[in-house]
């Protein structure tokens, strides 16, 4: 080595910071633990007497070991100590070694995909965490999830049980693809009654769930090359159903107000579609006001353009009247209303519908023909039951009443790490934004917070152009009560152990592994 070498080395070792205390802790312990010098299972010697052996202050020993817990290296038991984690991170994501891959070579003759197919890869997906595959009984926070231990099991069972004993030919073969019709009848008179829109069944077509609807609009309406605008931030499943159509996006733009149709206007004036979530948009919570409703309905009729309302969590509002429906207020015919069961019931149902005019019925009902030919004729056939009977209605009303508590009890846990963790309750929806010190990358604190059985979900995933300070997604519905406190306690500590890290010029930087776009599964929130 040449001695300008050496001296630029020692220079450089002259510009970096100290490692921290507990970082050099953090890493001498987790050393020991992939060495195996501290076994699976085995306990850690307490916080008091590891402070004492180690000559550093216990706040040191608890910070390094809120680290290896949010990174999964060790466990806590109540009343009995820490120990070394049973299973380690490093374990789960090390392939197998004699597992020889099925899977063909690439080709070598050149991409295999189309220009499209490879852009629909490449769009961020909302993924459900291989560790809610694990371990679902203590994952918090997952977004688009409802509240699964409240469903009302055995009613479900028992009108499926029925559906099934019947031996209804009718339900066994090719059926209708615009879907079973005693379920669009219920839809059109429960929609009547909830959300004002008045339609009849024929204006109806059933789909499974609210992303086929998505896919379904953006084909049959939007050539390649077309224009659509999109929310910023937005759903990520609008950005892939508009990616798989080609169309061309135009990202506008959401405040408090909702979308800013100002900016759409100037933007893309004569845009073909535009994809709107208008009752609480996704994923920053804020209703499109009643200002921006007549203009983005006045800009449609004019130009021609269609608007697909996604109607997304418009069940669940806990303060305040109900907010009306773009298309109960469109006069022109220029709306076509997304609604799903995902949330209201279960995400496995896969069941949603679609309202519109009739020549846009006529392209969706093709559009099934196409692909799927028809949703699921025995679930159909039990939802309509469901709801004919009462218990959908009933089953709402307890909902809103569950779900409100638990956002109370988030948004005031949270509080109580109010220096790292803002988060505002929300009049409606099953999820809050939380927001993070402007220093840290929620990338980087979704990554960790995976590590001690969280899944927040980064808020800049979401956006096209638009760049916002980080963020979390919690989703709060689907968490058990018992589960609440505990977790944001957990939630804020590792976003208080990352600030820290970052003010001594030492964060923390994401590991190989980080939750990427379009890794780990299929949409959450559909």
């Amino acid at each position: 080595m040449s001695p300008g070498r050496n001296s630029d080395d020692q220079h450089e070792k002259q510009r970096r910071p100290p490692t921290p205390a507990y970082r050099a802790l953090y890493e001498q312990l987790r050393g020991a633990i992939l060495r195996g010098q501290l076994p699976a299972g085995s306990r850690l010697p307490a916080s008091r007497q590891l402070s004492a052996e180690q000559g550093v202050s216990r706040n040191t020993v608890l910070a390094a070991f809120d680290q290896l817990l949010a990174e999964g290296y060790i466990e806590t038991r109540h009343g009995s100590g820490t120990y070394v984690a049973r299973v380690l991170p490093d374990d789960v994501q090390r392939p197998r070694a004699n597992i020889v891959s099925s899977r063909p070579v690439r080709s070598e003759r050149g991409p295999t995909l189309s220009a499209r197919g490879a852009m629909l890869v490449g769009t961020p997906r909302m993924p459900l965490p291989a560790l809610l595959r694990r371990s679902p009984e203590t994952t918090a926070f997952q977004i688009g999830l409802p509240a699964l231990d409240h469903f009302p099991h055995e009613v479900w069972a028992r009108l499926y049980a029925a559906r099934a004993r019947r031996g209804d030919r009718t339900l066994m073969g090719y059926s209708d693809p615009a879907g079973y019709r005693p379920l669009r009848e219920q839809i059109a008179e429960q929609i009547g009654t909830t959300r004002g829109i008045l339609c009849s069944a024929d204006d109806v077509v059933i789909v499974s769930g609210s992303q086929q609807a998505l896919e379904f609009t953006a084909r049959i309406l939007l050539d390649p090359g077309e224009t659509a605008w999109m929310e910023d931030p937005g759903y990520l499943g609008t950005r892939a159903a508009l990616t798989s159509a080609g169309a061309r996006i135009v990202p506008v733009p959401v405040d408090e107000h909702g979308l800013d149709v100002a900016a759409g206007v100037a933007a893309a004036p004569e845009a073909r579609m535009v994809f709107v979530t208008p009752s609480h948009q996704f994923p920053l919570g804020s209703p499109l006001s009643l200002e921006r409703r007549l203009a983005l309905i006045e800009w449609a009729a004019t130009t021609g353009s269609w608007i697909v309302e996604d109607d997304y969590d418009n069940e669940f509002r806990y303060r305040g009247r109900p907010i009306a429906a773009l298309q109960s207020i469109d006069a022109h015919g220029r709306v076509i209303y997304v609604g799903t069961f995902s949330k209201t019931m279960f995400p496995g149902l896969r069941l949603g519908y679609v309202i519109a005019p009739p020549e846009v019925v006529d392209g969706l009902v093709s559009a099934h023909l196409a692909s799927d030919m028809h949703a699921h004729q025995l679930d159909q056939a039990t939802m309509a039951d469901f709801i004919a009977q009462g218990h959908y209605a009933r089953h709402l009303r307890r909902m809103r009443i569950l779900y409100g508590d638990r956002q109370r009890r988030l948004v005031e846990e949270s509080a109580r790490h109010g220096d790292v963790l803002r988060v505002e309750s929300r009049a409606g929806g099953l999820h809050v934004v939380a927001w993070l010190p402007a220093e840290l990358d929620d990338l980087t604190v979704a990554e960790h917070a995976r590590g001690a059985g969280i899944h927040a979900w980064p808020l800049s995933l979401h956006s096209i152009e638009r760049r916002l300070p980080p963020a979390l997604l919690l989703g709060f519905a689907g968490t058990r009560d018992a589960e609440i406190s505990p977790a944001a306690q957990r939630l804020g500590r590792l976003v208080s152990v990352l600030r820290g890290a970052a003010d001594t010029a030492s964060s923390v930087r994401p590991r190989a592994d980080t939750v990427a776009p379009g890794r780990g599964g299929e949409v959450s929130r559909a």
